[in-house]
């Protein structure tokens, strides 16, 4: 009886040392096995989520999961970032973040400048700057910085002349010169493609432009260059909180951002609309 169990004792001794055993030779799959940094990030829809989507895969390969939200005005994202709910967001570009944080005493800043959309004047009543009559309509967005760079490429054109004293945060009240009387009607950025039948002509923000189906490059009556002064000026960035620019995952998405793949991304799928800026 000693001897069986005995024997008993040794067998099951072997199982438990084979189990640990094959425990420890397990191959690890790598990146599999491991927890995703989870990175959050607000955008407008086109083009700046379909970027980030087309980013998603790349950078799951460098360990982060990188989850969307989807914004449609230009108040939430900052504002949500700001406080916490977001890690990053990449809609805007440099002069209105800095005006938004000003005006609303946000602690934000910025990583990268990632691409250019042209602003661009689109009618559907018109087809060039000739048939601008005496009191035309010209929607241009309302907030500050928008409304400063749609009256400068009014006053690029010939159509007004605007104070240079008011820089940047121009708006209609800084217009010294307008010869054919022009009424500039200030409205939201997101609402301007859907006002464009009730004025003579609109200024629209590229992303805008995009999703109601414009191309500065066919549509536009007069459009913002890429190799102007304005690509640069108006280069949309990645902004984050300040502190968190050397943030190891948020180097990450601006590697990824600015990559080949990005770069051809872009390029292929915008046509002119949309110009990488790295």
């Amino acid at each position: 009886m000693k001897k069986i169990l005995a024997l008993l004792l040794v067998f099951a001794l072997a199982a438990f040392a084979f189990g640990c055993g094959q425990s420890e030779q397990a191959p690890s799959d790598g990146q599999d096995n491991e927890e995703l940094k989870v990175v959050s990030i607000g955008a407008t829809p086109v083009p700046h989520a379909e970027i980030l989507e087309f980013a998603q895969p790349l950078l799951k390969e460098k360990g982060i999961d990188l989850q969307v939200e989807v914004i449609n005005d230009y108040v939430i994202p900052n504002n949500a970032l700001a406080a916490g709910d977001l890690d990053a967001n990449y809609f805007q570009h440099l002069p209105y973040l800095e005006d938004f944080s000003a005006e609303n005493n946000l602690d934000l800043t910025w990583t990268k400048k990632i691409h250019f959309e042209p602003l661009g004047l689109y009618s559907e009543k018109i087809t060039s700057l000739d048939e601008i009559e005496e009191g035309a309509e010209i929607a241009v967005p309302d907030d500050v910085t928008n409304e400063a760079r749609a009256l400068l490429l009014l006053q690029d054109n010939g159509l007004i002349k605007i104070d240079e004293a008011a820089g940047l945060k121009a708006t209609k009240r800084d217009i010294i010169e307008n010869s054919k009387n022009i009424e500039i009607v200030e409205l939201p950025a997101e609402q301007i493609p859907r006002a464009l039948s009730d004025v003579t002509a609109a200024i629209i923000n590229g992303n805008y432009a995009i999703g109601a189906g414009l191309s500065p490059d066919e549509d536009a009556i007069v459009a913002e260059q890429p190799d102007s002064l304005a690509a640069d000026t108006y280069a949309n960035i990645v902004a984050v909180r300040q502190g968190d620019e050397n943030r190891e995952d948020l180097k990450v998405l601006d590697e990824v951002l600015t990559s080949p793949e990005v770069k051809e991304f872009i390029e292929g799928n915008y046509q002119g609309a949309v110009v990488p800026v790295f």
